[in-house]
C-alpha cells in the first residue's frame, strides 16, 4: 500500500472513530401549545444535561437557568441525557419531561401546557414590579409569562441604560396589543434600602448618591411631586422603611419580593433590619418577617397596598415569579392597573392563584358601621393550585385566627368561617404551601373595617417602629458634621409623626 492510499485509510478510520461519532450533536426540535386550543404558545424552558449544566441556547432571552421562546424552538445539543421543565406562569401547570439524545440523531417533541385558569378572564391582571431585564427581551418574556404589565428598571443608582442612546419617543409601550411595558422606571438602593419609581415621566440623576449620604428622601420628595408617579417599597424590612411610610409618599410595599425565589430562598435580611431567628427560623423565617412588619403597618392606621417583585436579570427568578394580580374587571388599562393597586384591590403570589371577595367586595374596601355597631364579614374565595395547600389562612390585624383545611373550604363551597368585628381592624386571606425549599404562597390585600368614623392604631405596633428609627439614628455611619445632620433631620422628623401616631393609638 502506498503512502497516499496509507494516509486516506487513516483519515477514513479517523473519521468513522466512535469518538468523533459520539461528539456529533443532536437536535431537539420543541413546540409548546395550549392543551385545550392546540394553539402554539410562548412559554419559558429550564433545560439541563446529565451534569446539571444548563443549555443555553445562542440566540434567546437566556437568564440563570433557563430561556423563553416563542413556542417553537430547535436546539443543537451533545448526545447524553437531558430533563426539562416547560412553565408558562403560575396559570399552567408546569410541563416536566426528559429525553436521551443519541450522536446526530433528531428528536422533536410537542409539549401540551395545560391551563390551570386564565385570571385575565377573571378580570384579573398581572404584573411584576421588580424587572432589570434587557428592553429588547421583556415582550417575550412577558408573553411567556403571561404578564400583563412590566415596568423595566433602566436606571438604577448610578446606572443607566440611556447613558449612551437617547429615551425612546414612547416610554410605554404595548405588546401584542393587550400587555403593557414602560421602560423608564428607576431605583434607589443604597444603605437605607430601596425605592422604586414607577409611570416616570422623566429620569431623575441620583448618581450622586453615595451608600448613605444624601438621604433618599432627597430623590422622594421631588419625585413624588412628578403627576402619576407610582413609589413602591421594595421590601419590607430596609431600614428606612419607617421613614418612607412617615413621609406619606408610599403606594405599595414589596411583599413578595426577590428574597423570595424559585427554587431557593435567600434566609438573610440584606442590610435590611435583621428578624429574631427564634421567631422567625429556618427558610420560611424571612417570608414571615416580611409579612410581620407589613402587619405592623397596616395595624398603625396606614393602608398601604402589598405588591411583589422578582428582581430578574439581578437575582435568579423569572420574570414575574413573584407577582401582583390587580383587578380590573373589564376595564383593564394601563392607568387603571395602577390606579387599583394603589387602592388594594389585588392579590400577590408566587405559586397559588387566589380571587377572594369579602360580602362581595374585593381588597381594599372599607367596611363602615356607626359606633356601637358591630360588622360581620364573611370571605368568598376561588382557589387553583401548583404546590400542595395544607389550610386557608384568615389574618386579622396580624393575628392568624383561622386555619381552615382545604377539605373543610371545599365541603363549605368555597366561604370562610364568619369574622366579627366590634372594633375597628384589617383582615386578608393567606394560602401558604409547604414547599420546603422556598417561601410560596397567596395573599389578598387588607379588607378594612372602620367602626365610629376611626381607624384600628395599636399602641404596640406604634412603639415598634419608634424603637426601629432609634436604632437606625444609632447605625448612622457619616463622618461629615453637617451631612450627617442633613440626613438625621428626616430620621428626627418621623420620629415625632410616629411619636404622634402613638398619642393617637386606641387598642392594645
Amino acid at each position: 500500500m502506498s503512502a497516499k492510499q496509507r494516509t486516506v485509510c487513516f483519515l477514513v478510520s479517523f473519521l468513522l472513530s466512535p469518538v468523533l461519532i459520539q461528539a456529533q450533536p443532536g437536535v431537539i426540535d420543541f413546540q409548546i401549545v395550549d392543551s385545550e386550543t392546540k394553539q402554539q404558545i410562548p412559554a419559558r424552558i429550564h433545560l439541563w444535561d446529565s451534569t446539571g449544566k444548563f443549555v443555553r441556547p445562542p440566540a434567546l432571552p437566556f437568564w440563570h437557568d433557563h430561556f423563553v421562546c416563542n413556542g417553537k424552538v430547535r436546539l443543537r445539543v451533545p448526545p447524553g441525557d437531558y430533563r426539562f421543565e416547560i412553565e408558562r406562569g403560575p396559570e399552567y401547570r408546569i410541563h416536566y419531561g426528559n429525553f436521551r439524545m443519541l450522536p446526530g440523531a433528531r428528536d422533536s417533541k410537542v409539549i401540551p401546557l395545560q391551563r390551570i385558569l386564565d385570571m385575565s378572564e377573571k378580570g384579573w391582571y398581572a404584573g411584576d414590579l421588580h424587572i432589570h431585564r434587557q428592553i429588547k427581551d421583556v415582550p417575550l418574556l412577558m408573553q411567556a409569562e403571561d404578564l400583563y404589565v412590566a415596568p423595566i428598571i433602566t436606571w438604577w443608582n448610578k446606572k443607566s441604560v440611556w447613558s449612551q442612546k437617547e429615551l425612546p419617543a414612547e416610554l410605554l409601550q404595548t405588546v401584542d396589543g393587550k400587555r403593557f411595558m414602560h421602560v423608564l422606571s428607576g431605583e434607589d438602593e443604597r444603605d437605607g434600602g430601596a425605592l422604586l419609581y414607577h409611570r416616570m415621566p422623566e429620569i431623575v440623576d441620583i448618581t450622586a448618591g453615595e451608600k448613605h449620604y444624601p438621604s433618599s428622601m432627597d430623590y422622594l420628595i421631588p419625585i413624588r411631586r412628578m403627576p402619576g408617579v407610582h413609589v413602591d417599597v421594595e421590601k419590607p424590612f430596609w431600614w428606612d422603611t419607617p421613614l418612607w411610610i412617615a413621609s406619606g409618599m408610599v403606594d405599595s410595599i414589596g411583599l413578595l419580593n426577590n428574597h423570595m425565589q424559585r427554587s431557593t430562598m435567600l434566609s438573610n435580611e440584606a442590610w435590611g433590619k435583621p428578624r429574631d431567628p427564634k421567631r422567625f427560623p429556618g427558610v420560611h423565617g424571612n417570608g414571615r418577617w416580611s409579612q410581620e412588619i407589613y402587619y405592623q403597618i397596616l395595624n398603625t392606621g396606614h393602608r398601604i397596598a402589598p405588591s411583589a417583585g422578582s428582581a430578574s436579570g439581578v437575582l435568579p427568578n423569572p420574570v414575574g415569579y413573584n407577582r401582583v394580580y390587580v383587578y380590573c374587571g373589564e376595564d383593564f388599562s394601563w392607568d387603571n392597573w395602577w390606579k387599583n393597586l394603589k387602592a388594594g384591590k389585588v392579590v400577590v403570589t408566587n405559586g397559588p392563584l387566589m380571587r377572594p371577595l369579602v360580602n362581595g367586595k374585593l381588597p381594599g374596601h372599607v367596611f363602615e358601621a356607626a359606633a356601637g355597631e358591630s360588622v360581620n364579614l364573611q370571605a368568598t374565595l376561588s382557589l387553583s393550585l401548583q404546590d400542595k395547600v395544607e389550610y386557608l389562612e384568615i389574618v386579622r390585624d396580624g393575628l392568624v385566627i383561622e386555619n381552615v383545611p382545604l377539605d373543610e373550604y371545599a365541603k363549605m363551597g368555597g366561604r370562610l368561617p364568619k369574622v366579627e368585628f366590634k372594633e375597628s381592624g384589617w383582615m386578608l386571606i393567606r394560602a401558604v404551601t409547604n414547599n420546603p425549599k422556598t417561601y410560596r404562597l397567596a395573599s389578598s390585600g387588607p379588607f378594612y373595617v372602620e367602626i365610629g368614623g376611626r381607624r384600628r392604631i395599636s399602641q404596640s405596633s406604634s412603639q415598634f417602629f419608634i424603637d426601629w428609627l432609634k436604632q437606625r439614628q444609632e447605625l448612622l455611619e457619616i463622618a461629615d458634621a453637617q451631612q450627617r445632620q442633613n440626613v438625621l433631620r428626616y430620621y428626627i422628623g418621623a420620629q415625632k409623626y410616629w411619636e404622634a401616631v402613638l398619642e393617637a393609638a386606641n387598642a392594645d
